[in-house]
């Protein structure tokens, strides 16, 4: 065997092995929706599935409007998530309200009084849509959307969350909207102007549960799934 060859025989075993540790680390997606089981979520500070105000209609989880309000409760993982991507799509009815919330703990009795909010809106007939801060894809109360591009209401919309190292972003229909530093100083500031100002919990934990949001209006989800990023 020739210098030459050997060189070029460990150069392709090398590549090989590189090749493949790279696929390897590559986060594998958790399906936590895709159409039919709901296995993967509870109700909110309850061990069961709360099919008294969710259920699955054409592929998608969907809210029960006008359900008892003793019985109407947000949707939580049964699994909670520290560094991750989050992909889903939703559509909301005429004046539909709803989010998704992430890093929710259940010390408080609201998820959103812990977990920051990606609000899931109608802008046009919705209260919320006339300010920017609460429009949809906003982190909510706190920081509004920029390149926003809304589609019409009874399609479906695109959503991705990142939270990797207290880094933030939020994606809607394939541009990103915002992003944002968990414990940052001007996170602090704009969380001292807002309501979440009497939420000692609110967007300081490191994991926690995702959360869809039961506002009282319809509001459907699909193609939910998550998967965990390594730490830079």
């Amino acid at each position: 065997m020739t210098r030459k060859f050997k060189v070029l025989t460990l150069y392709a075993i090398f590549s090989y092995l590189a090749f493949n540790s790279a696929v390897m680390a590559k986060p594998k997606w958790q399906v936590l929706f895709a159409g039919k089981s709901t296995d993967a979520w509870r109700g909110f500070r309850r061990d069961y599935f709360p099919s008294k105000c969710w259920a699955i209609e054409n592929g998608s989880l969907k809210t029960i409007a006008g359900c008892a309000e003793a019985d109407r409760v947000d949707l939580v993982t049964k699994d909670k998530y520290q560094n991750f991507e989050l992909e889903l799509e939703w559509r909301v009815a005429p004046g539909g309200n709803s989010g998704v919330i992430y890093l929710v703990s259940e010390d408080e009795d609201q998820t959103w009084k812990t977990g920051p909010e990606m609000q899931v809106l109608d802008d046009e007939k919705h209260a919320d849509g006339k300010n920017p801060k609460t429009s949809a894809g906003a982190l909510y109360g706190l920081i509004a959307p920029t390149n926003k591009r809304l589609q019409t209401v009874g399609q479906y919309n695109k959503v991705r969350v990142i939270v990797r190292n207290s880094h933030v972003e939020h994606w809607l229909n394939g541009k990103q909207v915002l992003e944002y530093d968990l414990g940052s100083d001007t996170l602090k500031s704009l969380i001292a102007q807002s309501k979440f100002k009497d939420y000692p919990r609110f967007a300081r934990n490191k994991e926690g549960h995702i959360a869809l949001q039961h506002h009282g209006e319809e509001v459907w989800y699909r193609n939910v799934r998550i998967r965990a990023l390594p730490a830079k």
